[in-house]
C-alpha cells in the first residue's frame, strides 16, 4: 500500500506520518481478510509536504520542501512502480489517500498495465453501489431508472458516480446516455461545461450542458445553481453526499426529493457525525419512514411508527479486504471492473433488504465472513474475464486456505539435562 498522504480524510495533508494510516489499512486487511501479515508493506512515497506546521517542526521526519509536482513527481512514481512490479510481480498496488490532481491520474495510468486499485475512488463508490443495489431490490427498480444527484463532487463524489454509471452500463445503457442520469453538485454549484479552468479533468464527463440550465435559478452568491434548485428541477431518486457540508440536506430539500418518489435513496456519506449532510432520525422522519439510508460512519437504529430502521454503515473496510484476497488467490492481472461490480453485488447479497427497516449493509462485526464471501465472488470474476493467473478448481477451499489464522504455536520448554 503506497501514500503520498497529500488528502487525509479530515486531515489533508501530513507529510511522512500519513504513513500510520496505510499501516492501519493493512492491519484491516489482515484483520479482516486473512491477509498475511508478513505479505503486506505500507511505504511512504515522501515527496514533501505544504503544511508549514510540519515543515517548521524540528521533530518532522520527512523530506523538508514544499511538495514536488509535475515530471519529477511522474518519474518518482513510475520508478516506484517499476521497483515494486520487479520485486513483487504478483502482488496488488493499493494507492492510498493521494490528492485530487493525482490519485484518478495514476490509477488510470496504471490500471491496464498493472494488478492495482485505489480504495477512495474505487472502494468508496463499489461500496455505496452495494448499499444501491440493495435499495434497488427494495424498490423493486433498476439503475438505469434513477435519477442521481452527487452532493460533493471531488475524488470520492466522482468515484462513486463512476462505479454507478459502470453499472447502469451494465443494464444495457451507452456510457453516454448512462452520464445523463447525473447530476453533480460541488462548491460552486452544479457542474456546467461553462465553467472552464475551475473545473478539475475528472469532474469534466459530468458537467451538464450550460444551455440545458440557462432557465434554472442560478441562485448561489457566485452565480452557480444550489443543490436545493437542482432538486426541485430535477426530481432526483438518488441523493449522495460527500461533501463535509452538515445539515446540507435540509428538511426543506428532503421533503421536495420525497414528493416526487416513493423510496428516496438518501446517502449521507460525510465523516464524522459533525459533518454529515444529515442525519438518520432526521430523514426518517422527515419522509415518514420512506428513505432508504446508508451513511458513511456508524449509526444508531432508528425507531419510527413502530418500525426500527437499522442504518447501513457505507465502510469500505466491508469490500477492499474481500477485493484484495479474491485478487491474490487468483494472482489476478489487473482489478477489473467487473471485479469491482461483482464484489459489490457479493456484500449487496449479504442482506435481505426486504424486513422492514433492515440494512442496506451487513454487519461490520461480519468482516472475516463478508471479507471471504467477497474474494470467492472476485476471484471467479478474475477468472471469467481471463484475468486469473492459476486455475480455481475449488475456490471456496482455496479462500479458507488463503485467510491466515492468528494462532500462536505451542511452545515446548526444554529440560535442561543434568550431568
Amino acid at each position: 500500500m503506497a501514500t503520498d498522504a497529500e488528502e487525509i480524510l479530515g486531515i489533508g495533508d501530513w507529510g511522512v506520518g500519513g504513513i500510520d494510516i496505510s499501516v492501519g489499512k493493512l492491519a484491516v486487511y489482515t484483520a479482516a481478510a486473512g491477509i498475511d501479515p508478513t505479505r503486506v508493506i505500507a511505504v511512504m512515497l515522501d515527496v514533501g509536504t505544504n503544511r508549514e506546521t510540519l515543515l517548521n517542526d524540528p521533530l518532522y521526519l520527512g523530506n523538508r520542501h514544499a511538495r514536488v509536482r509535475g515530471e519529477r513527481y511522474d518519474a518518482f512514481i513510475d520508478a516506484y512502480v517499476k521497483a515494486a512490479t520487479k520485486l513483487f510481480p504478483h502482488a496488488m498496488l493499493h494507492w492510498e489517500d493521494f490528492g485530487p490532481s493525482n490519485g484518478r491520474r495514476i490509477l488510470e495510468k496504471y490500471r491496464q498495465q498493472i494488478c492495482t486499485f485505489n480504495d477512495d475512488m474505487q472502494g468508496t463508490g463499489a461500496i455505496t453501489l452495494a448499499a444501491l443495489f440493495s435499495a434497488m431490490q427494495i424498490s423493486e427498480q433498476s439503475l438505469r431508472d434513477q435519477r442521481v444527484v452527487i452532493f460533493g463532487a471531488g475524488t470520492a463524489g466522482i468515484g462513486n458516480a463512476d462505479q454507478i454509471r459502470a453499472a447502469m452500463i451494465s443494464e444495457g445503457m451507452s456510457k453516454e446516455e448512462a452520464t445523463r442520469h447525473f447530476w453533480c453538485v460541488d462548491i460552486q454549484g452544479l457542474l456546467t461545461d461553462n465553467m472552464g479552468n475551475t473545473l478539475r479533468d475528472f469532474q469534466v464527463p459530468y458537467a451538464r450542458p450550460a444551455s440545458e440550465v440557462s432557465s434554472w435559478k442560478h441562485d448561489m452568491p457566485n452565480g452557480g445553481i444550489s443543490l436545493a434548485e437542482v432538486v426541485r428541477q430535477i426530481h432526483p431518486t438518488i441523493l449522495v453526499g460527500t461533501s463535509t457540508v452538515p445539515g446540507a440536506f435540509t428538511e426543506a430539500i428532503v421533503k421536495d426529493m420525497a414528493a416526487h418518489t416513493e423510496r428516496p435513496v438518501i446517502f449521507p456519506l460525510s465523516n464524522p457525525t459533525s459533518r454529515m449532510e444529515a442525519t438518520p432520525p432526521d430523514l426518517i422522519h422527515w419522509t415518514d419512514g420512506r428513505a432508504l439510508i446508508a451513511t458513511g460512519i456508524p449509526s444508531r437504529p432508528v425507531t419510527y411508527q413502530s418500525i426500527t430502521y437499522v442504518i447501513g454503515q457505507a465502510n469500505n473496510a466491508l469490500l477492499y479486504p474481500g477485493l484484495g484476497l479474491g485478487t491474490i488467490v487468483s494472482q489476478a492481472r489487473r482489478v477489473s471492473d467487473g471485479m469491482l461490480m461483482t464484489a459489490a453485488r457479493a456484500v449487496a447479497g449479504l442482506v435481505d433488504a426486504h424486513l422492514p427497516g433492515a440494512s442496506l449493509l451487513p454487519q461490520v462485526e461480519n468482516l472475516r465472513a463478508v471479507s471471504a464471501t467477497v474474494a470467492v465472488e472476485v476471484a471467479k470474476t478474475a477468472a471469467k474475464e481471463g484475468l486469473a493467473r492459476v486455475k480455481l478448481t475449488n475456490v471456496v477451499q482455496q479462500v479458507q486456505d488463503a485467510m491466515w489464522q492468528p494462532v500462536y504455536p505451542q511452545l515446548q520448554i526444554k529440560q535442561e539435562v543434568k550431568v
